[in-house]
Formats: C-alpha cells, structure tokens, sequence
C-alpha cells in the first residue's frame, strides 16, 4: 500500500503553519521529516502532518514552546491510528528524477512505466510529489533488460504482476484461492520458462559475435601492420610535400 505524504510546502499550506514556525518546531525537536528525497527536500507522512496540526492547535490556545514540549513528554499528543504505527525512521527515498539517473535512463520513462503500470511508487503527495525506495532500483533494471530481450511493456507489465502476486502469495498463501494460486504459479513457472529459452538465444547470439569480432579485430591489425610495411606507404610518406 502506497504512503501518503506531504511535502513540505503542502504541510506548510495544509496546515496553515509559517515556514519559520515550523522551522522553529524543528529545531526544538517537536516535530521532524520523516525522510528526504536524493536531492535533501523533506517530506512528511500523515502521522507528521496530524502531529504538526495539534501542535497549532496547542499554538492558538496559548501555549508556547516549552509548555508544548512539557505536555508531548508528559502526555504526548493525540494520535491516529496510522501516527501510532509509524515508525519514526528517517529513510532516503528517490525522486523520479533521481530513480532515472540511478538506472541510466530519462524521468519520463519512469512516469510512462508508472502510468502503464508496470511500478508504483511508495509514496505520494495530493500534489503528485511520489516517492520511490531504493529497491526500485534494481527492478528498474530489469524492466531495462526484458526490454533490451525484446519485451513490451504490456508483456513487462504481466511479468510485473505476476512477481507481485507471487510476493503476495509468500507474504499470506491464502490471499487467492487454491485454483487462483495454482493458476498464477504455473503461469509465472512458463514465463519463466520462455524467458529462460530467449536468454539462451541472446547467450548464443553474443558467442557468435564475440567469435566473429575478435576474428575481425585480428585481420585489423595484421591488414593495418601491412598497410604500415608496404613500400606503396613508404613511398607516400618519404614524397616532399609541394
């Protein structure tokens, strides 16, 4: 499930908060990001965002500060159920932007696999600013080679489904019916399969290549020593230049 988050500018705007108040907040530890981008830009879950607003709230009835910090260590601060759960780690997480330059390619390939739905982000803002855990590194990766092995992306986005339920399906075997399991299982099993015949192929294709190339690179050089030795060259070389 997809986290939702705020940047910073939709906290400040959201939570009718002044950049410098919140900055202040900061720095007297009442409030923190939950993570940054790549780039260092913040950003803050829903369990941040709630905390940010009840700390307003204690603002407005005339507390200041150290009282705020007083009561959140006496009592601590109402919460909702997604605030209890969270888990205050301070993760790096990648932009578009920066997921693209991870793997060697353009922000707008990300955002048309995300479209096709072949990946999804963890995160996402109401603005549409999404987030991206590293892992996604390596699975972009593999999206680029089934490419690269001549796959779609309708062909990519099955296989990514299928990795996705079969995650599903260790997490909680019962998450399908038995049929549905067995289904999915033996479909994921051909796919790989098929995939496993066309690296084959690819394997046999670049032996082919490596063979010919290094056979060629050789006949290069012996054609260029004697290109080099022949007195045709010498003749050239040693003509006065008018």
């Amino acid at each position: 499930m997809k986290k939702e988050i705020f940047s910073r500018t939709e906290v400040l705007e959201r939570a009718g908060v002044a950049d410098k108040t919140l900055a202040a907040w900061e720095g007297t530890k009442l409030i923190r990001a939950d993570g940054a981008t790549n780039g260092g830009v913040p950003f803050y879950t829903r369990a941040a965002f709630d905390r940010i607003v009840q700390i307003r709230k204690l603002v407005d009835l005339g507390y200041g500060p150290e009282a705020i910090a007083k009561i959140v260590k006496k009592i601590g601060l109402p919460r909702s159920e997604e605030a209890a759960a969270e888990k205050s780690k301070s993760r790096e997480y990648l932009t578009v932007g920066g997921l693209a330059e991870r793997i060697g390619t353009s922000p707008r390939a990300i955002k048309h696999w995300e479209d096709k739905g072949i990946i999804e982000p963890d995160m996402r803002s109401e603005g549409g600013f999404r987030l991206y855990a590293d892992h996604w590194v390596y699975l972009c990766k593999l999206i680029l080679d089934l490419q690269l092995f001549g796959y779609s992306l309708e062909e990519i986005k099955v296989v990514s489904g299928l990795f996705r339920d079969i995650l599903a399906i260790e997490t909680d075997p019962s998450v399908f019916s038995p049929a549905e399991t067995a289904r999915k299982l033996d479909e994921m099993l051909a796919r790989i399969d098929a995939l496993f015949a066309k690296m084959n192929l690819f394997k046999q294709g670049i032996e082919r290549w490596e063979d010919l190339l290094k056979k060629k690179r050789k006949e290069i050089h012996r054609l260029k020593d004697e290109n080099a030795k022949s007195p045709r060259a010498h003749s050239i070389k040693d003509r006065p230049r008018p």
